[in-house]
């Protein structure tokens, strides 16, 4: 608006308008000067004040101070006396703030949305726990499993008897090692379970310089790259429907994480694999596309109706509840990335009694408890 009341005077209003793109009907609205709102007639069949605080008076009398308006009107309809309508009462008594609701009803604040945005690999993991069937019934595994949501790869996982704060605090500390996590450098999102917003990861992630955010209270959505990922483990055709015992959702994990990472072509990447985007292998994985691409079209051009074909954009961007109002890029289908060399497993010893810790990969970490055996 500034723009335009500045250069208006040389090149003229509607010229101003159009070259920076703001509605002439605004300026010239902005232009005329502000008018006090005019005066709210009184509706004719309005009470007169000494009828409404006659009503007031009623409502307040110790015979009726207990009653509702509805009961009010009804008893001075038995004894022949009309004041006014129940709806009336009530507008009298919300004007003199009288009205208030007196059940004891929760009443939440209102938390603002995360919004974390993900423009390279170890820039915003995202990590939560499911629970697994054990052999019986009322038995339980859980597992944890952090995920990059640029990449969609996973960088580390653990199968444990339980939830606990050390054991997800453990994780997390291996897999910052693992990928060799500066301060500063990574953002770690997870929802609001017991095991994320537990007291010893929040001071192992000061402590690494890691920023950690949380979803809102009853909101799943803000979490939503590992709810997703959950769903394609839970719905893959070897996924069973109860497991034996630790070693075999251990061996269960080693080779489904391990399809996920380096076979699974992600539909939100270009059907693109997690292990291509996250070690920057798109861009060759691409151009090679393209060479094929370029060589059917040279073969059949009649083939194409729509023109050349091009492969799938590189991503560039993800978000976790992108600006409502900004313009942003999400990661569609037509973005992704390549996929990198199967890597060998690499196990490690534990360095306490509690627990032990395997390397899928050179990137990805498994920690389990001691009942679970190395990998082989």
């Amino acid at each position: 608006m500034q723009a335009v009341e500045t250069t208006s005077p040389t090149m003229g209003t509607a010229a101003a308008c159009d070259a920076l793109g703001v509605a002439r009907a605004s300026v010239y609205r902005r232009r005329q000067p502000a008018r006090p709102p005019a005066p709210r007639p009184t509706p004719p069949r309005a009470l007169d004040p000494i009828e409404r605080q006659t009503v007031l008076e009623t409502l307040h009398s110790e015979r009726f101070l207990d009653a509702a308006p509805a009961q009010v009107h009804a008893t001075l309809l038995d004894e022949g006396t009309y004041l006014c309508s129940p709806r009336t009462m009530y507008r009298l008594l919300d004007t003199a703030g009288e009205i208030k609701e007196r059940r004891a009803q929760v009443r939440r604040p209102h938390y603002a949305a995360p919004e974390l945005l993900a423009t390279q690999s170890n820039e915003v993991w995202s990590w939560d726990i499911t629970k697994l069937l054990g052999p019986a019934k009322w038995t339980y595994f859980y597992l944890y499993v952090i995920l990059d949501i640029f990449s969609r790869y996973v960088v580390g996982w653990m199968l444990a008897p339980r939830e606990t704060a050390a054991l997800a605090e453990r994780l997390i500390a291996e897999t910052c090692a693992k990928h060799a996590i500066h301060p500063g450098q990574l953002t770690i999102h997870a929802d609001r379970g017991g095991a994320m917003r537990s007291k010893p990861v929040a001071l192992l992630l000061a402590d690494l310089g890691v920023t950690k955010t949380h979803s809102r209270p009853h909101v799943s959505n803000d979490n939503p790259f590992s709810e997703a990922q959950f769903r394609t483990l839970k719905y893959c055709p070897q996924f069973p429907e109860r497991f034996g015992s630790l070693e075999d959702g251990r061996a269960f994990g080693q080779a489904f994480f391990r399809w996920y990472n380096h076979e699974h072509r992600h539909s939100g990447l270009g059907f693109l694999t997690p292990a291509v985007v996250h070690f920057g292998h798109a861009a060759p994985v691409r151009a090679h596309r393209q060479q094929v691409l370029a060589a059917a079209y040279a073969a059949h051009p009649e083939r194409f109706v729509k023109g050349r074909p091009q492969p799938a954009d590189l991503p560039t961007a993800v978000w976790i509840n992108p600006p409502v109002k900004t313009p942003t890029r999400q990661d569609a289908p037509a973005t992704t990335i390549v996929t990198a060399d199967d890597l060998q497993v690499d196990p490690i010893s534990g360095a306490d009694d509690h627990s032990a810790v395997s390397v899928i990969d050179r990137r990805a970490t498994l920690i389990t408890s001691p009942v679970v055996s190395q990998c082989h």
